[in-house]
């Protein structure tokens, strides 16, 4: 070593290691920065996207030795589900127990729309006309439609109210519980405005209560007056986010309800806050254990019907959730992504089209997206664009929504029989168990191995 160079054996000096916030990570300054920048809130569609507890975290114990399954080829599972058993005249029959969720026609295209009644149709299920009333080509599509009747009253209709299988009055989504709905101006064309009594292309943005109640003793009246109305004939629904589910239920039943619908925090939106989706009401595996507790404290369990909703997505999930109480499952987000939703092409006079292009100019890309709200939906979906909505056919949205509603079926049905079932509705919660802590003490079933179910044994 020269000691006139002591530099050249001296060790460099390393830069620090970088290390992310785990309180201020790289999301967070992204949201404060565009907040300080902007001072507006973030609007987007769909549900969630932080990690929360699903049915994924339980699983099925099936047959084996000291029960016996049944054989998929020679005997039967049966799927029949009637729906408003309680007071109405005329229950809903339904082919299978998955229903989709209401959409309204402003929020989905005219062709989405015609293509999930059709499907519905064909797989002897019934679908929701959402938001801003019935339109003929819905009607004419689904042999079993059930109308929404919300705090916005937009395109409400006693003549269409009638035309109804069911009713579904909507006091809360599980996107936006405690929220109104939203509508952005770029989506109300001439017909969603002529439709919802709208100025055209004025954001709209509804009330979070419905103006004719102040209290559960309202509740009461509103569905008698819907009940006469119909003569008495159809199902009266009472959809709720799921927040203090115990109590709302209860106050469902209380006021009449033939059908109580729990929406969890995981279901989708057009258009919301992005405060809303991401921090307001608990999720759907907390919330259906809930709901059936109060229907059980009432004496009703069997005689109300429970459909829930919020974030299902295979016959997995539907199978898990009829074990745990639920009559009926109702999917929506599922459902838009069966049409195309976040897919790479569209389909087109038998050909496929590529939508990157499209989902690069919303600065996002397929599997991404979540920009429902500007009507600019690169596959034709969430958009009143009449050059965008053409890029749905309606006979091929409905061969895929169909090709999926079966496929949940045939899932639904093997877990059923692998379990001893022949009908779907006889999964009970005994057949479960669950794999975290977390989800034991949600879904009140034991945790794997044990025993134990969090908060209710010793084990």
């Amino acid at each position: 070593m020269n000691p006139d160079t002591p530099w050249q054996s001296a060790p460099v000096p390393q830069p620090p290691a970088l290390e992310e916030s785990a309180t201020f990570d790289r999301h967070v300054l992204e949201y404060i920065h565009r907040a300080a920048e902007q001072g507006l809130y973030e609007i987007r569609g769909l549900g969630a996207k932080r990690k929360l507890p699903t049915f994924d975290d339980l699983v099925f114990l099936t047959a084996s030795a000291s029960r016996y399954p049944l054989e998929g080829y020679r005997e039967r599972c049966l799927t029949k589900t009637i729906l408003g058993t309680r007071h109405a005249k005329q229950p809903l029959e339904l082919e299978i127990p998955i229903t989709i969720a209401g959409m309204s026609f402003g929020a989905l295209s005219a062709n989405a729309k015609e293509a999930v009644g059709r499907a519905a149709t064909a797989s002897g299920t019934s679908t929701t006309t959402g938001d801003g009333g019935m339109t003929p080509e819905e009607r004419q599509a689904s042999k079993h439609l059930v109308y929404q009747c919300l705090p916005s009253r937009y395109g409400f209709n006693p003549n269409d109210l009638r035309k109804a299988d069911a009713i579904e009055l909507v006091i809360g989504q599980g996107a936006k519980p405690g929220g109104g709905g939203m509508l952005l101006g770029q989506k109300i064309s001439p017909r969603v405005a002529g439709m919802r009594t709208l100025p055209e292309g004025i954001d709209q943005r509804s009330a979070c209560r419905h103006p004719d109640w102040t209290g559960p003793d309202d509740l009461t009246i509103k569905i008698n007056e819907l009940r006469e109305i119909t003569d008495w004939k159809v199902p009266i629904y009472v959809k709720m986010g799921a927040t203090r589910v115990r109590e709302d239920v209860k106050l469902a039943v209380k006021a009449g309800a033939d059908v109580v619908v729990i929406d969890g925090m995981q279901g989708g939106t057009a258009a919301t806050q992005q405060v809303f989706i991401e921090h307001v009401g608990i999720p759907t595996l907390a919330a259906l254990p809930l709901a059936v507790e109060a229907l059980e404290e009432m004496g009703v369990f069997g005689e109300v019907q429970l459909i829930i909703s919020g974030g299902i997505r295979s016959g997995a999930d539907v199978a898990k959730a009829l074990a745990l109480g639920a009559d009926a499952v109702a999917i929506g987000q599922a459902v838009l992504m069966a049409l195309g939703c976040n897919s790479a092409t569209y389909h087109q006079n038998g050909e496929d089209v590529s939508t990157v292009a499209d989902y690069q100019q919303l600065q996002t890309a397929p599997g991404y997206c979540h920009h429902c709200h500007t009507g600019r939906c690169p596959v034709g979906i969430t958009t009143q664009s009449p050059d965008l909505e053409t890029r749905l056919e309606p006979a091929w949205g409905e061969r895929r929504l169909k090709n999926y509603l079966q496929v949940l079926t045939m899932e639904l049905t093997t877990l059923a029989r692998a379990c001893g079932k022949s009908n779907v509705h006889h999964l009970e919660r005994e057949d479960l168990v669950a794999l975290t802590i977390e989800a034991a003490a949600m879904a009140k079933v034991p945790l794997c191995g044990t025993s134990w179910i969090p908060g209710k044994t010793l084990g």
